[in-house]
């Protein structure tokens, strides 16, 4: 057995202790312990998938190939998965730029478990699977103050947030984002639940930025907002040239301010790696808590994989 199979192995017997007692069935086995080895493996219920990075010593394709090839073999041999069972992912570097890599259109669907819910992923078509598994204790926390309340979920992807928060007795919950795909996902997600299409439960498609100016407008709203933006984004069907987190970030979360009730709280995330929370930029009538680590899960070695904070509107 190899040092990365040996690692996975002794890893994997902790961890899957620690998930049958958290109620988890996909969690991180592996996040770049090893020099050699600068890769991440997350375990999704008996499937496995790695995230491949450079290696400076792989000069030529044919060296990044037999690591390739390698790293496959000791995940077998480590965690007992077979190639098929196994999804890689490449986030190489060609020509001085990070390339992202055509991955596979196998079309790969799964229903997972998490505390108690069920999730779609996908594990074949995309960089990410549809769940971010580092969100997982603000989801948790998010479910346990959510009944009664309305929820506002923004940058919504698969909509975990808001099912968590129908999960917890949430009063109402609107789900918004880019995609139509993405809110697609969201309403399977709340199906899975048993959820059934409610005029309580709101998904809409559209630019945030413009729907909160149209939501304020219109005097919406809510109690708790959850907004975890991406740190850069640029789709043409944004209405603006483009979002950077680091950037606009103050003007997104005044906008959030005015849309929630007296005691309101946001929980504003990012994982920008350069972001500075100023908290002079942000409205005054706020109490900003930095909660990060509290919402950073076990299985992460990572502990800056996100920053979270809570703000509580004044009463």
């Amino acid at each position: 057995m190899g040092m990365l199979a040996d690692r996975l192995k002794k890893r994997f017997q902790h961890l899957k202790k620690w998930a049958r007692r958290s109620d988890v069935t996909c969690f991180r086995v592996y996040e770049r312990d090893i020099n050699e080895y600068p890769l991440i493996i997350d375990w999704y219920a008996g499937d496995v998938i790695v995230w491949f990075y450079d290696r400076y010593i792989d000069t030529s394709e044919a060296d990044r190939t037999l690591y390739i090839e390698e790293v496959v073999a000791e995940i077998f041999n480590g965690l007992g998965v077979t190639p098929d069972n196994i999804y890689q992912k490449y986030r190489f570097r060609q020509k001085g730029e990070r390339k992202y890599q055509r991955l596979e259109r196998a079309h790969v669907i799964k229903t997972i478990a998490e505390q108690g819910l069920k999730f779609e992923v996908n594990l074949s078509d995309f960089l990410d699977t549809g769940l971010f598994l580092d969100h997982r204790p603000l989801r948790a926390k998010l479910r346990s103050l959510s009944e009664g309340k309305r929820v506002l979920n923004l940058f919504s992807y698969s909509g975990s947030f808001s099912v968590y928060a129908r999960a917890g007795g949430a009063k109402s919950t609107i789900t918004v984002d880019l995609s139509t795909s993405y809110l697609d996902w969201a309403k399977r997600n709340f199906a899975l639940n048993g959820f059934a299409s409610s005029v309580d439960d709101q998904f809409i498609q559209g630019d945030v930025l413009r729907y909160l100016e149209r939501a304020v407008a219109h005097s919406v709203r809510v109690d708790i907002i959850v907004c975890d933006p991406p740190t850069f984004s640029n789709s043409k069907r944004m209405d603006d040239a483009s979002f950077v987190v680091d950037r606009d970030y103050p003007a997104l979360i005044a906008q959030c301010e005015h849309l929630l009730s007296p005691g309101g709280i946001l929980f504003f995330s990012n994982n920008s790696r350069q972001f500075q929370l100023d908290v002079s930029l942000l409205p005054s009538n706020m109490t900003v808590t930095d909660i990060s680590p509290s919402t950073i899960p076990e299985d992460f070695r990572n502990q800056k994989i996100h920053r979270c904070w809570q703000m509580v509107k004044a009463l």
